[in-house]
This record gives C-alpha cells, sequence and structure tokens, in this order.
C-alpha cells in the first residue's frame, strides 16, 4: 500500500568514539525511506539544496522511490548538521544546525494525497498540521522532538487531536506528559488523540500503548555500535513500511512492525550515515527479524 513520507535532507558531520566523518548523507526523511522502502515504495516529500549528491538517490531509484515531492532549491544549501556522540551514545551534542532549505515549505504532490500511509517525520507542528489537512483519507503516524514541545505546544495539541499514532522517545514523552513513569506517560498521550503511541527506548526497546494493550519489545542486540544518528528514523521507517506493506493496524501486524523497525534501526548504527541502510537486503532484514524472535521467545 502507498506510504508517504514528508522529513528532512541533510549533509552531516558526525563524531563518535569509533572516528568522524563530514558532509555525509543524513535527514529523516533519508534514514526513513531506505528502510520503509525495504518493504514497499515510497513517496518522498522533502527540501533539498544545490549542494546534495543526485548519486545519493541511486539506491532509492533502484527500489522504485516516488520523487514528485522532492523540492530542489538552486540557491541555497541543503539542511546541515553537526553532532558528536561520546559515552554510551544515547543522545548526541548538536555543534552546528543550519536549517537552510528547512525554512522553506515541503510541496505538496496531488499524486501523493491519496497515500493510505502517511508519516510526518520531525519539524514544526504547525507544518505538520498544513499537510496533514490535505491527506482527509490517510491513516497518520508523526515524530516530534523536545523543541517543539517547548516552543510550539498549541499547535501540537492540535497536531495530536488529529493524528493516528505518535513515534516519540522516552525523554520527550516524559517532557510533553509531565510523567515520569513511562507507562502513566503513555497513557496520558493516547488520552492527547493518538489511538497509537509508540515511545522508543534507544537500544532498550520501544513500548506501544494502544486502546486495547500495552506492548513492550526489545531492540535487536547490537555490539558494534559506530554511529546512532538515525536510528530512530530507520526504526518508524521500518515500522511503517511493514505496516504499509500488510496494509493492516492489528496488533499481530504492528508487533511485527516494530520488531522490523528495531531491525532496521540495528543494521543502522552499525555504520556511518546510512551506509549500511543502502548495502541491505530484504533477506538479511528477514533473517535477523527471525533471529529477533528466538531471541525473544520463552518457554510458557
Amino acid at each position: 500500500m502507498s506510504l508517504t513520507v514528508f522529513g528532512s535532507i541533510g549533509r552531516d558531520d558526525i563524531t563518535t568514539p569509533s572516528g568522524s566523518v563530514e558532509g555525509v548523507v543524513g535527514g529523516s526523511a533519508v534514514y526513513f525511506s531506505l528502510a520503509a522502502s525495504l518493504f514497499t515504495k515510497v513517496r518522498l516529500a522533502a527540501n533539498v539544496g544545490n549542494d546534495f549528491p543526485d548519486q545519493a538517490w541511486d539506491v532509492l531509484r533502484q527500489r522504485g522511490t516516488d520523487f514528485a515531492g522532492l523540492q530542489v532549491f538552486d540557491d541555497k544549501k541543503t539542511f546541515h548538521w553537526a553532532g558528536s556522540y561520546s559515552g554510551d551514545m544515547n543522545e548526541a551534542e548538536t555543534l552546528v544546525t543550519d536549517l537552510n532549505v528547512l525554512t522553506e515549505k515541503p510541496f505538496v504532490p496531488e499524486s501523493y494525497t491519496d497515500s493510505k500511509f502517511l508519516f510526518l517525520a520531525n519539524m514544526a507542528p504547525e507544518t505538520q498540521l498544513e499537510i496533514l489537512g490535505q491527506f482527509p483519507n490517510s491513516t497518520v503516524f508523526a515524530d516530534t522532538m523536545n523543541l517543539w514541545i517547548d516552543i510550539a505546544r498549541p499547535q501540537l495539541d492540535a497536531l495530536l487531536s488529529k493524528i493516528d499514532g505518535l513515534v516519540l522517545n522516552d525523554g520527550e514523552a516524559r517532557m510533553l506528559t509531565g510523567e515520569q513513569n513511562l507507562i502513566r506517560a503513555g497513557a496520558a498521550l493516547q488520552k492527547m488523540g493518538p489511538k497509537y503511541v509508540i515511545v522508543k527506548k534507544g537500544e532498550h526497546g520501544a513500548f506501544l500503548f494502544t486502546p486495547d494493550e500495552r506492548f513492550g519489545l526489545l531492540a535487536y542486540p547490537v555490539d558494534n555500535v559506530v554511529d546512532p544518528t538515525g536510528a530512530g528514523d530507520s526504526f518508524a521507517g521500518g515500522m511503517m513500511g511493514a505496516l504499509a506493506a500488510a496494509s493492516s493496524l492489528t496488533p499481530k501486524s504492528i508487533h511485527r512492525a516494530m520488531a522490523y523497525g528495531t531491525v532496521c534501526a540495528s543494521f543502522t548504527v552499525q555504520d556511518f550515515s546510512v551506509r549500511a541502510l543502502e548495502q541491505v537486503t530484504r533477506s538479511e532484514i528477514d533473517a535477523r527479524f527471525a533471529e529477533l524472535g528466538d531471541f525473544l521467545s520463552f518457554p510458557p
């Protein structure tokens, strides 16, 4: 089934205990699309500048991605982010943020508006609301961040009242609800509007809250984390891609989709930038998915 993502495209400078890279491909829309395209065809919408390498799209082209929503600005640079990780690498220290093309509104092609599934990656809630209004029949999931919780709470509250699902990390869930306990935070988030709430906990997995159940999933265990950048976007892409492929929101479908999401994230962190997601095959994804199932199984 059709899946559209609105998000960012970036050029990143990244430093981790494993080394440093400069000007590598990044951005939520790219990580999301590379993961989701392992399961279904993706419609990508984002702004990009005149400094972004055309060959960066080769893999997504091969996977049949629709670029009608890609808006190229010849007179502006691509979004640029520089960050550094240390210690357990659970959170990056942001060193530089140059919004560049992100100050422009994204383009919404009419051909996208019949999408069965829509994912609004992290961006200003006001922009997410504008996009959402053009997808009246889509199942909509969204992401957010602490900045919008802090400076755009009324717009974010309006967004939450209109979407079907919310994906955010545990710190954002606590900040948004004022609840330190994640179970209470998940319940509070549901009361704000989303039927499905997925709270990410990095290497510790994710929680799912629905009207009928709570579900917890451990992350796929990885012993060689090189670069955590994009792991959350890869999780969302794998999850939404699997949901779109199944065209289902049953508990079983969501559980499987979350497992595929954590598997996609586990590949992402094993190399810098999008290198691992570009090289991984669906058979490798499925093999690790099966390993995760064996890892989590236990006698009744």
